[in-house]
């Protein structure tokens, strides 16, 4: 069998997925999404340049996959937090503090994550972790006994996209430069609480979607 056999010497049964997707990540973080190529994840990888498209199809299929791995990276990491015990704005106090810390730790992955013109972000396992992360922010400011929503335009989700857009925004603005450049870590700036306290987190929305 050669190399890029799934049970191949160099790789058990399910390890070629999981090394493409390592090595895909080295490429991605090495020289951003604009120069990724699938070619040069296979070589990181020592398989033949075939062997990604058994996986994943094609490159977009590649980011595809790993864009979903790290929405699934974020979300585990945002259920780890102990937030029982706090009041709605200490838990999304602290669901910014770990998304920004994500974003800072996982640059190249953040910046994917968003590229939806890159792969299909309708995908069905990508569009889960997606709206996963969303329900556990909106959980963080609703409390774990609430109503889930009924779907994304749920006027109930207001509360949760404000909140979202406003730590998205400036995790972006604060990794580009814009904000507080003289700080050397601009992500560990108090700027971000003080922008939160000016949210109102436990009042209902005031209106529906259109």
């Amino acid at each position: 069998m050669g190399k890029d056999s799934l049970t191949g010497d160099q790789y058990h049964h399910g390890n070629l997925r999981a090394a493409l997707l390592d090595s895909a990540l080295v490429v991605l973080t090495e020289k951003g999404v604009a120069g990724f190529s699938m070619r040069e994840a296979a070589r990181r990888a020592g398989v033949s340049q075939s062997a990604p498209k058994h996986h994943f199809g094609d490159a977009r299929g590649l980011l595809a996959a790993l864009a979903t791995r790290a929405y699934r990276q974020l979300c585990d990491r945002l259920e780890s937090l102990e937030l029982a015990g706090l009041d709605a704005r200490e838990r999304v106090t602290c669901i910014a503090a770990e998304y920004v810390a994500f974003a800072g730790e996982n640059r190249a992955l953040f910046d994917l994550m968003w590229r939806m013109t890159q792969f299909d972000f309708t995908a069905s396992e990508l569009a889960e972790e997606k709206h996963r992360a969303l329900l556990i922010l909106d959980r963080s400011l609703r409390g774990e006994d609430a109503e889930p929503p009924a779907h994304d335009t749920d006027p109930a989700l207001v509360p949760s996209y404000a909140v979202w857009s406003l730590v998205h925004g400036y995790t972006t603005l604060a990794l580009e430069g814009a904000i507080d450049s003289s700080n050397p870590d601009p992500l560990n700036s108090d700027l971000l609480n003080t922008m939160l306290a000016l949210l109102d987190v436990s009042g209902p929305p005031r209106k529906s979607f259109p």
